[in-house]
């Protein structure tokens, strides 16, 4: 059984060395290690991804419990494999509807298999949608939209989220946040392609660039923001030569954008591609 450990906590010496020799203890293979000081910030974060027999998975955790509270880091064990057939899911959204409805819809009909756990976002605009289809839905925005990234945190232990997608959410995640649901649990749509078009207006950038061909990129969130891009999946559309923008945009927002979204996602439920070593990966389907 693959499994992901992260641990976030005040910096100190000798943080890493119980988790590491628990899960070597245990006869644990270490496929990947990751580890941050972040001086300024006085934090210490890790990510541990191993392999172990799925009978140990609880008496892990248990012990990651145990550990997380004498060292006081935030410990969380998680694999991909534990619900596998029917993965937790968080929708994040702020004021585009067309990007998280097509998220929902997915899952409702089934194309994604997936339970959706709650939808959170930092504008209450969007709302309706989790009455439309019948979740919970958790405000954590104040009332300039600013998140309280800390709720947002415990709303996702609160309903024991495996994925955290970010359809259209228009807030970016501090580091500390990407690293508590770090190894391919953050799944971005960002509405432009990627790495040529970033940043908050890659429509109008890209139009301002004399371009025809316009584009989404589904990828996942790391807490390296210059590490690089993790693409999932890609769409593109193209245009005829003096398209308006709003046109341009219109399309993309209703049309490309949640279909490259829920492409994307559909890859990372059903365990096609992970994250390993900030890179995308296509899991060979005999590994289970």
């Amino acid at each position: 059984m693959e499994v992901i450990i992260t641990a976030l906590g005040p910096d100190n010496v000798g943080l890493a060395d119980p988790i590491i020799h628990h899960v070597t203890g245990r006869g644990a293979r270490i496929a990947e290690i990751q580890m941050y000081d972040h001086d300024e910030e006085h934090i210490f974060a890790m990510l541990c991804r191993i392999d172990i027999e799925a009978d140990e998975f609880e008496p892990l955790t248990d012990a990651m419990r145990q550990i997380g509270q004498h060292t006081s880091l935030a410990i969380r064990v998680w694999s991909s494999e534990n619900r596998e057939k029917r993965p937790r899911i968080a929708v994040c959204c702020t004021y585009v509807e067309h990007t998280p409805r097509a998220v929902l819809e997915a899952i409702q009909s089934d194309l994604i298999s997936a339970e959706t756990a709650v939808l959170i976002s930092n504008r209450d605009k969007l709302g309706t949608l989790a009455d439309e289809f019948n979740i919970p839905f958790r405000m954590i925005g104040n009332d300039r939209g600013v998140a309280d990234d800390d709720a947002m945190t415990q709303i996702l232990d609160e309903f024991d989220v495996d994925y955290v997608v970010l359809a259209r959410y228009m807030r970016i995640l501090p580091a500390q946040t990407c690293w508590q649901f770090a190894g391919g649990r953050i799944i971005n749509l960002h509405h432009g392609l990627l790495p040529g078009f970033p940043g908050f207006r890659p429509y109008h950038d890209a139009y301002n660039a004399r371009m025809l061909t316009f584009g989404a990129t589904c990828h996942f969130i790391i807490p390296e923001l210059d590490a690089g891009n993790q693409t999932i999946n890609q769409r593109t559309f193209a245009v005829a030569p003096g398209t308006p923008l709003e046109s341009v945009i219109q399309t993309g927002e209703s049309e490309n954008e949640p279909a490259c979204l829920v492409e994307g996602l559909r890859r990372v439920v059903n365990r096609e591609v992970y994250l390993h070593f900030h890179r995308v990966v296509a899991r060979n389907p005999n590994s289970g």
